[in-house]
C-alpha cells in the first residue's frame, strides 16, 4: 500500500536519492526544502515543503502540509545536515550550536511533530540518518560528529518509549558518499578518505537509500534501535 513518507532535507544528495526510491516504490513522497527554486522535486514527482528545521512552527506547517496531501505521515526520515568545520580552537559557540540546532535538535523537532500521528495510528517507521563521522569521530568536526552521534541516543531512547506502539526508530550511518559535500573536498582529500575503506570506494546515494528504504519496509518490522552502517567497512560497526 502506499504509504505517506516524509523526508527532511532531500532536494539533493541522500536525501533526494531517498526520497526518489520511495517514490519509485509507489509511496507519495514530501520533501523538505529551504532553496527558492522546488522545480527539481516537483519534476521528479515529490511534494516539495518549504521548512527550515531550526524552526519549531515551520517543521509542524511541514508535518501538516504533508499530511493534509497524503494523509498522517507513517515513515519519516531525518535526513537534513549542516556542517561549520573548524578546529576547537578555532570553533566558535555559534559553530557549535548552528550545526546540532539542525541536525540534531531538527530531527527532534521533526520526531515530534510526526509522532502525534504515529501514535494515534499505533505504527510508523522512523529513519534517522547518522554519519560514520558520529560513529569515529573526525578532526576539525567536532560539532557535526556530537550531532550525529547525538542521534543514535535519541532514536535509542525512542525505540524504548515508543516500541509498544509499533514505531520503529532506526539509524543509518553513511561513509563516504558521492554527494555535493564530498566534491567540495579536494582531490587529495577525497583519495585519504578513501584509503580508509576498505571496499576503495565512494559509496552512492542509491545505495543509502535502499538501506533507508529497508529500515522502513515490512520486512523490518522487527527491528528498531539498530545502527545500520552503511561505509564500505570504514567503521566496522561501531
Amino acid at each position: 500500500m502506499s504509504r505517506s513518507v516524509l523526508v527532511t532535507g532531500g532536494n539533493r544528495g541522500i536525501g533526494l536519492a531517498v526520497a526518489r526510491a520511495f517514490a519509485d516504490a509507489g509511496d507519495q513522497v514530501a520533501v523538505t526544502h529551504r532553496s527558492d527554486d522546488p522545480g527539481p522535486l516537483e519534476r521528479a514527482g515529490l511534494l516539495p515543503v518549504r521548512c527550515d528545521l531550526t524552526d519549531p512552527g515551520q517543521v509542524e506547517r511541514a508535518v501538516e502540509e504533508a499530511g493534509a496531501r497524503h494523509g498522517p505521515v507513517e515513515v519519516l526520515v531525518a535526513n537534513a545536515g549542516v556542517t561549520r568545520d573548524r578546529l576547537l580552537l578555532r570553533m566558535t559557540e555559534d559553530d557549535f550550536a548552528a550545526v546540532l540546532d539542525t541536525n540534531l535538535t531538527g530531527a527532534f523537532r521533526a520526531v515530534r511533530a510526526a509522532a502525534a500521528g504515529m501514535l494515534r495510528a499505533r505504527k510508523g517507521r522512523v529513519v534517522l540518518v547518522s554519519s560514520v563521522t558520529g560513529l569515529l569521530g573526525s578532526p576539525g568536526q567536532a560539532n557535526y560528529a556530537a550531532s550525529k552521534a547525538g542521534l543514535v541516543g535519541f532514536a535509542r531512547s525512542l525505540a524504548r518509549e515508543l516500541g509498544s506502539r509499533n514505531i520503529t526508530f532506526n539509524v543509518v550511518a553513511p561513509g563516504i558518499v558521492d554527494t555535493d559535500m564530498t566534491r567540495a573536498l579536494s582531490a587529495r582529500q577525497r583519495a585519504d578518505l578513501v584509503a580508509k575503506v576498505p571496499l576503495g570506494r565512494h559509496g552512492a546515494p542509491r545505495e543509502v537509500a535502499a538501506a533507508v528504504r529497508f529500515l522502513a519496509s515490512e520486512e523490518a518490522s522487527y527491528i528498531t534501535g539498530a545502527v545500520l552502517p552503511v561505509d564500505g567497512g570504514m567503521g566496522m560497526g561501531h
